[in-house]
């Protein structure tokens, strides 16, 4: 064999691997990038939207239901005189129609044109009868009571790839259940943009999104609402919140907080507003925490109602703190039921230095304390308890009346729920029940999460709150004639290392009627400014929300 013939050989082969390879990059490698291509140039992909499921109050009002709206596409390719298409747009759809323009001058078969356009401007386009011009459904959402409930319920808006997502509150929480599933057709198209029917294919089954039924009652969230702003504004707070539930199943009857935000124009709010407080807040919640802690050395028979504190006599002090009751007033061989009623911060030192640290922590971690709530909305919190090992002899004393522990609100509302509901707490709820888009109906039944303490700790614990109502520090707020039990809180706020003495969160928490619970209650004021103290801000509020409630209730005077 010649040079020259194994010089050829050598070359026709480099050339055919070469081609072999270039073949290899483009039918493998580039394939699918070739096949989007391909299919964006002859093909149109519609996307169907399912609708977004409803959500109703208990009496099946919708507070999140939608608007129908439109989408204007075009089909440039089919398009003769897209000049005269242009100025027609531009003028219904009061559009620049130089941005019209643009869109129609791309090599595509389908752009969209606009959105969120009425049905009153789709029918007045359709009648004109324009070459290439298409219409596609689309669903808005729409909140029929603007703001109310708006921490609730959360908001709508756009994810990543610009479709529709919820966020926070039911919305998010239920996003994978309220949107649905959406449907896309694919038509693919002759060289003239004309459907090949024989081509077309469904890639998925358009699934209407499914709707929320709440334990929510639209009266009770107004009456809330309402009840709530004005004592923001009458007490100077810088916000405040409210919960309601029924302890006996654990279902969100209402809850507020303001500041507020409105969903349906959530763009014109502070990102900051849209969290709901009442589950994403911590703070500490001073006298408001001592009835668990009173529940729990009852319930470990550590003391009785009777017992005597041998260390109320005046400051107690321990290590280099120096620890005072609220008004620096101290009472000898005081009861337990008169350190409820007094909210005596010295008795209940006593009473967590009788609990101890391990069954401290114990009992309340069968409270709730530290843990989530596993509340349906989303976005909760919980900060953890602090470990055992960590846990000093002041942290054991600063406990025992709500300072130096923090929890959110949901946290405290359910733990405070298993005194009204004989011991056992019941997993906060706020839908009751999902109705799916073929008719079916799944209940959501309650649930108990713990029974930290016994029925019979909890009767006795309700009579001593019912005493401290009528005859503690609040009791001019008190509803002639009801058996109500609740407790004031007033904690410090710490700031660089201490407390301020003129800023507090003040909160009342209680439930009526206190032999047969419908509702549980909690108020908090962050910050108010004409009183520092609950009995004279927070108390008010919880009162005049109960009285709204024993007459929605029908519920008539006992005493």
């Amino acid at each position: 064999m010649s040079w020259r013939f194994r010089f050829t050989f050598l070359i026709l082969t480099f050339a055919f691997g070469i081609v072999i390879s270039r073949l290899f990059y483009w039918q493998v490698i580039k394939a699918d990038e070739l096949s989007a291509m391909a299919l964006s140039q002859y093909s149109g992909v519609r996307k169907l939207l399912s609708e977004r499921g409803e959500i109703k109050t208990s009496d099946n009002f919708p507070m999140a239901s939608n608007k129908v709206s439109y989408l204007v596409f075009a089909n440039p390719k089919v398009i003769k005189d897209k000049k005269k298409i242009t100025n027609t747009l531009s003028l219904h759809l009061k559009s620049d129609s130089s941005s019209i323009s643009s869109l129609l001058s791309l090599d595509r078969f389908w752009v969209p044109i606009k959105s969120g356009i009425d049905v009153r401007t789709k029918d007045a386009i359709s009648k004109l009868g324009l070459d290439g011009i298409g219409f596609e459904q689309q669903f808005n959402r729409f909140y029929p009571e603007a703001s109310m409930a708006a921490h609730l319920l959360g908001l709508v808006g756009k994810d990543t790839i610009g479709d529709d997502k919820g966020y926070f509150g039911l919305e998010g929480y239920y996003d994978r259940l309220l949107r649905g599933k959406e449907d896309y057709v694919v038509e693919i198209q002759d060289a003239l943009g004309r459907p090949i029917l024989s081509k077309m294919t469904k890639r998925s089954k358009r699934v209407d999104g499914s709707s929320l039924k709440l334990s929510v009652d639209r009266s009770i969230q107004f009456l809330v609402e309402l009840r709530l702003k004005k004592g923001i504004e009458k007490y100077g707070a810088y916000s405040g919140m409210v919960g309601v539930m029924n302890p006996q199943n654990g279902h969100i009857i209402a809850m507020s907080s303001f500041p507020s935000f409105s969903p349906d124009s959530y763009q014109d709010y502070n990102e900051d507003v849209y969290k709901n407080p009442f589950i994403s807040n911590t703070f500490e919640p001073g006298s408001s925490l001592k009835p668990l802690v009173m529940s729990a050395a009852l319930d470990a028979s550590v003391v009785t109602p009777q017992a005597k504190c041998n260390i109320c006599g005046g400051p107690i002090t321990i290590g280099e703190y120096k620890l005072h009751t609220w008004n620096d007033k101290y009472f000898k061989d005081t009861n337990m039921i008169d350190v409820i009623r007094r909210s005596d911060n010295t008795g209940m030192v006593f009473v967590a230095q009788k609990l101890g640290g391990d069954r401290m922590i114990s009992y309340l971690t069968k409270f709730g304390i530290g843990q989530l709530t596993d509340i349906d909305l989303q976005g909760e919190v919980a900060p953890s308890l602090k470990p055992k090992g960590e846990w000093y002899s002041v942290d054991l004393a600063t406990a025992g009346f709500g300072q130096g522990i923090s929890l959110t609100p949901i946290e405290l509302l359910s733990g405070f729920s298993a005194i009204a509901n004989k011991g056992k707490r019941m997993q906060p709820l706020v839908v009751t029940s999902v109705e799916m888009p073929d008719g079916k109906t799944i209940k959501i039944e309650p649930k108990v999460l713990s029974r930290p303490i016994s029925e019979k700790t909890a009767k006795v614990m309700t009579e001593i709150l019912v005493n401290a109502v009528n005859k503690g520090e609040a009791q001019w707020t008190k509803l002639k004639g009801y058996r109500i039990a609740g407790k004031t809180g007033t904690a410090s706020i710490p700031v660089a290392g201490h407390y301020d003495p003129d800023k507090t969160i003040a909160s009342f928490i209680g439930f009526a009627p206190a032999d047969d619970p419908k509702f549980v209650m909690l108020v908090i004021l962050d910050k108010p400014t004409t009183s520092i103290y609950a009995s004279e801000t927070a108390a008010p509020i919880f009162f005049d929300i109960a009285k709204d409630l024993l007459a929605y209730y029908g519920m008539a005077p006992s005493e």
